[in-house]
């Protein structure tokens, strides 16, 4: 498992609606990897993916394990199976680039960390919003002081993915399988609040599910909704640098027709931040950061110089997604721990966790 700077790290893809659509272009174009192989359950699918971009499969997950040639793998499936996946890679020595949720529970991520870290791998956990350009402004002018102590977070994340009833049941309708706003902008939502300002040590939460019934396809039938399309929050948030509690909000939505998309504020002793996107197709495309200092109107930022991508895609999900690739072989090829991994997943987890068990008891939940 050993290689040099110069040695390509050669690296397989299981999964393959994301895993198609942006991690094989993200990973073609970084000449420091060579993608060999894909993975996928169902052979049809993995064989028309494998002869469309030219890459070799695998039909069976074992014989992607025991490949000594597959270094690292770029797990990419649906939630439910991911933690079997991860745990079996990780025992085979293989480094992991997990999707999130990374699993469906606290204690499987804990596993894997622990695992992970006995075999020496580097984990990395596709929080991309960390390599976003003006995500990462706004990081640097929060480090630097500019808004000063914060006082308030509130994050709104209202999209409408999910609002057409005629969209077909799939796994996201069904908890158990990690399925809900939650794990599809939650995760997200909560590293990304981690991130800029600190651990979450309380919340109090609720839920609901809007759209309680769709068709499954397989029979053509009504079938359950289990997982909820709405999700609200109250956190406490403790801003290290500082070590004080900083209140934030947060409202998620799959189902919000016209949604004014995803949106950040921070209010702070001494100015405020905003960053936001009212693009409802591209999750990445299309942020503004805007800042505004006391007695002044809000003026547009722009992102310095080195944060700005070398090369971008039509999908926008494509170049942040390359960009963290690139921390991973930086972490594979150093030996350094990964970030955003397996802690910060871990953490995320940890909050979604709480979140249902608020939304649950009706209770303020410590983390």
């Amino acid at each position: 498992m050993c290689s040099t700077k110069k040695e390509k790290i050669a690296v397989a893809i299981a999964g393959l609606g994301f895993g198609e659509s942006v991690h094989i272009p993200a990973i073609k174009s970084n000449p420091r990897f060579d993608l060999i192989a894909l993975w996928h359950p169902r052979v049809e699918r993995l064989k028309e993916v494998s002869r469309k971009h030219s890459v070799a499969n695998k039909i069976e997950w074992k014989h992607l394990l025991n490949d000594p040639k597959v270094q690292a793998i770029i797990l990419a499936t649906p939630p439910e199976p991911r933690y079997k996946l991860a745990y079996e890679a990780l025992e085979a020595g293989k480094h992991l680039l997990l999707e999130k949720p990374v699993a469906l529970s606290v204690d499987e991520i804990s596993q894997m960390q622990r695992l992970a870290i006995n075999k020496k791998l580097s984990v990395a956990v596709d929080f991309e919003y960390r390599a976003v350009p003006l995500f990462m402004q706004a990081k640097k002018l929060i480090e630097e002081g500019l808004i000063g102590q914060p006082w308030l977070l509130k994050l709104d994340w209202l999209m409408s993915s999910r609002a057409d009833p005629k969209r077909p049941w799939n796994w996201y309708s069904d908890i158990n399988k990690g399925g809900g706003v939650l794990g599809a902008l939650g995760t997200h939502a909560f590293d990304m609040i981690h991130w800029l300002l600190g651990p979450t040590e309380k919340i109090n939460a609720i839920s609901s599910t809007s759209i309680l019934e769709r068709i499954d396809p397989t029979n053509n039938q009504l079938k359950k909704v289990t997982s909820e399309d709405v999700a609200l929050a109250n956190l406490q948030i403790k801003y290290l640098k500082d070590n004080i509690i900083v209140p934030a909000q947060v409202a998620l939505s799959s189902v919000s027709r016209q949604g004014r998309g995803c949106w950040l504020e921070i209010y702070g002793s001494k100015g405020t931040l905003i960053l936001g996107s009212d693009n409802q197709k591209d999750y990445v495309h299309g942020f503004g950061l805007w800042y505004a200092t006391k007695g002044e109107q809000v003026k547009s930022i722009c992102a310095d110089n080195n944060f700005i991508f070398n090369k971008t895609w039509t999908d926008g999900r494509i170049a942040p997604v390359n960009r963290l690739q690139d921390w991973w072989i930086d972490s594979i090829k150093d030996k350094n721990p990964m970030i955003p991994g397996l802690s910060e997943g871990l953490a995320s987890q940890k909050v979604c966790s709480a979140f249902k068990e608020s939304a649950r008891s009706g209770q303020t939940i410590a983390i």
